[in-house]
């Protein structure tokens, strides 16, 4: 079995995660892959790297049997856009806090790994949005986003408004300090601490949250993922802010946004009867009684 390796070199304690993760592959005879910043952390760290293992350039042309990502949900989201159309089945391995995406946790590594080259790994198919924007007749990608895309006020402004078509149809005006296109994987993010639902993963929908919106009668909307959206933002500042899984870039209000399903998953690896029921409880406490006795 082929296996990429990427992570977040800076997270604490990722030099010897990293190496405990190339001893079991190493154990299983395993060929891997290290994504160059890993590799170049390991040397500094003054860790030996074993013979079976190659050097990885993102931009040049791989594939692999499973992809290990070390860290946590933001590294999780940058391994994703690494593997891009690829749709190659990412094992998440935790080093940081929540890590609601990421199945392994940093103390069981040695045995997650075991168990998931022994009996394989099950995986679980997450729909991305794709944005793109238009100014002066010229449409231009902008990216790709696992959790959501979100269209936020700049610091300096009062609000925006975003006008909103469906399927070419009028929606409304967002007047707020933003709007969230998020998926069902990204309704446990950003989306859910502005009062959005949870959608399980195979739900095909996705959800038009307003951030802090200025009307009480504005609400989340969730629509089906094969609908396509249109948003035209209006600001006093001339300039919004556009981020894509939390990758943000200024644009100025003449740009007109397109936002689609894009035509790739990104493919999660999961141990074997691990479910989603069973993260929702153990990682965001669902259903758990706080009163006490």
């Amino acid at each position: 079995m082929r296996i990429a390796i990427f992570g977040s070199v800076h997270k604490k304690g990722f030099a010897q995660a990293c190496a405990e993760v190339l001893d079991v592959l190493r154990r299983h005879g395993s060929d891997v892959l290290l994504e160059q910043g890993v590799h170049w952390l390991l040397l500094d760290a003054g860790i030996v790297v074993p013979a079976n293992v190659a050097v990885l350039d993102p931009e040049e042309d791989w594939t692999a049997d499973l992809v290990l990502s070390l860290g946590g949900d933001g590294t999780f989201l940058q391994t994703a856009q690494a593997v891009g159309r690829r749709s190659l089945p990412i094992l998440g391995i935790n080093l940081g806090h929540l890590g609601f995406m990421v199945d392994v946790m940093g103390n069981e590594i040695s045995t997650a790994l075991d168990e998931v080259l022994t009996r394989g790994f099950q995986t679980e198919a997450r729909s991305l949005l794709h944005l793109e924007r238009e100014s002066d007749g010229r449409r231009v990608v902008v990216g790709d986003a696992l959790n959501e895309v979100a269209v936020l006020k700049l610091d300096t402004s009062s609000m925006v408004k975003v006008h909103t078509t469906v399927c070419g149809n009028f929606l409304c005006t967002y007047r707020a300090d933003g709007l969230l296109v998020s998926t069902p994987t990204g309704s446990t993010g950003y989306a859910l601490s502005v009062g959005a639902s949870i959608l399980a993963p195979e739900n095909h929908s996705f959800i038009l949250s307003p951030v802090a919106p200025h009307s009480l009668n504005q609400r989340p909307l969730v629509v089906p993922d094969h609908w396509d959206l249109q948003l035209d933002v209006d600001c006093r500042t001339d300039c919004f802010l556009v981020s894509i899984d939390g990758r943000s870039q200024v644009l100025e209000r003449h740009n007109r946004l397109f936002i689609t399903k894009a035509g790739y998953p990104v493919v999660l690896a999961k141990r074997k009867g691990h479910t989603y029921f069973e993260t929702l409880r153990d990682k965001l406490m669902w259903g758990k009684d706080t009163r006490g006795n």
